[in-house]
């Protein structure tokens, strides 16, 4: 029972954060930020986390800063991510260019760059940087495997060598 009453109150939780990024997008942040506020309280850490990043973004923009203050790697990589999820693929690719200039090594940013590169159609980079992320820390590759933002590489022969080296030869 107890199960059952958790797994509802995550369910309530993903619909409110799926509500508060549609305020988000609409740019209607005060409403945006109420929403945001009732996912934190939720059971789910990584929801809860998610919505902490936009709900600095809310407060950013309602208290009229539009230029977020991202100082660190971690910092443009948040931001990078919040504007990949908002569909604002030049301000994701400006903020993961700042946190890969000031981290190179590390391998979640570059892995943020691939999907980034394959959300915008250049696979040949999204490749590049999904090889590097990879290198830097081989768990990628079967993080990938299962990641909807790799969906326009499905079908390349490169990504499948690069995600499944097992099966290299055996089809041949």
């Amino acid at each position: 029972m107890l199960r059952d009453s958790n797994d509802q109150a995550t369910i309530q939780q993903l619909r409110a954060y799926e509500e508060g990024l549609k305020h988000l997008q609409q740019q209607k942040f005060q409403r945006a930020k109420e929403t945001l506020e009732r996912v934190i309280q939720g059971p789910n850490k990584e929801l809860a986390d998610r919505a902490r990043i936009h709900l600095r973004i809310c407060g950013q923009r309602i208290s009229g800063s539009a230029q977020p203050s991202a100082k660190t790697a971690e910092d443009h990589y948040n931001q990078g991510i919040a504007m990949m999820n908002l569909g604002r693929w030049d301000d994701a690719r400006e903020h993961l260019d700042r946190a890969r200039k000031a981290a190179p090594k590390a391998d979640h940013i570059v892995y943020a760059m691939a999907a980034l590169d394959c959300l915008t159609g250049e696979a040949e980079s999204s490749m590049e940087n999904l090889k590097i992320a990879i290198h830097l820390r081989a768990e990628n590759r079967y993080r990938a495997r299962n990641d909807e933002d790799f969906a326009f590489l499905q079908e390349d022969p490169r990504f499948t060598e690069l995600l499944y080296p097992e099966r290299e030869g055996a089809s041949g």
